[in-house]
């Protein structure tokens, strides 16, 4: 018997990195999970078939209301259940903080529409089913960007922010049946970051753990969130200490 045996998880952006990474822990430990993505869907289905039959691909962008209402039905009608909502995916651009006029309205809404109102639209289609559940857990992936001055670019860090603070005002208002917390990761070797050599060298050399982070470190943060049964409201840091000196 497994850890999760029963559960349900739908773990969005979930065809690389963290997603990736995540899911494939779930599915470890017994959970059924449906896999998401917004464009990857070969990738989706292809890990869909190589994690076996408790994962179920489902093609969604979540800045779309009706597209998350679609994914939370969908997860219903092949599982008959959900328990856990790992929120991960997210959109960013690589702008230096100080060139204010590279930052379009186009790129800044762009931003603020997967990362904030994507996981706003999908909790709050979810929060039924996880109420139902008895044991519902909502899992937000943000960023140390939202707690320094820090980050791909300033709407990335001003919308993982506020993913902060929603984690903390749903989590306020949701319970007992439903935690809600988030994970704060560093800088994470993923495919988006792997040419981020600078910045993975810089890493090393300051953080007191002296790397940079993996997909697995924010793995086994969020199953250690759905172990920790009296934990809501918070948002956990895994950066290796990089952030211990204020270092951004």
């Amino acid at each position: 018997m497994g850890e999760f045996d029963g559960r349900v998880a739908i773990v969005t952006g979930s065809t690389s990195g963290i997603g990736e990474a995540t899911a494939q822990a779930l599915v470890a430990t017994g959970a059924k999970v449906v896999v998401n993505s917004s464009s990857s869907v070969d990738a989706g289905k292809a890990l869909a078939g190589e994690l076996g039959a408790a994962v179920h691909y489902h093609r969604a962008d979540v800045s779309n209301e009706d597209e998350c209402t679609g994914l939370i039905d969908a997860t219903l009608e092949v599982f008959g259940r959900l328990d856990i909502l790992v929120n991960n995916a997210g959109y960013t651009q690589v702008i230096p903080h100080h060139d204010l006029n590279a930052v379009t309205e186009e790129v800044f809404r762009r931003i603020i529409d997967v990362n904030v109102f994507g996981t706003w639209y999908l909790s709050r289609a979810a929060v039924p089913a996880l109420k139902a559940s008895g044991d519902g857990n909502i899992i937000n992936i943000t960023s140390i960007a939202g707690l320094i001055a820090g980050g791909s670019c300033i709407p990335y860090a001003v919308s993982k922010a506020g993913l902060n603070h929603l984690t903390r005002l749903m989590a306020n208002v949701l319970g007992p049946e439903v935690r809600v917390n988030a994970v704060a990761p560093g800088l994470v070797e993923t495919p988006w970051t792997e040419t981020w050599d600078a910045l993975h060298s810089a890493v090393s050399d300051r953080a007191p753990l002296g790397r940079s982070g993996t997909s697995e470190d924010c793995a086994e943060a969020v199953l250690g969130i759905l172990r920790a049964g009296y934990q809501t409201g918070d948002v956990v840091v895994v950066d290796g200490g990089l952030t211990l000196g204020g270092i951004g």
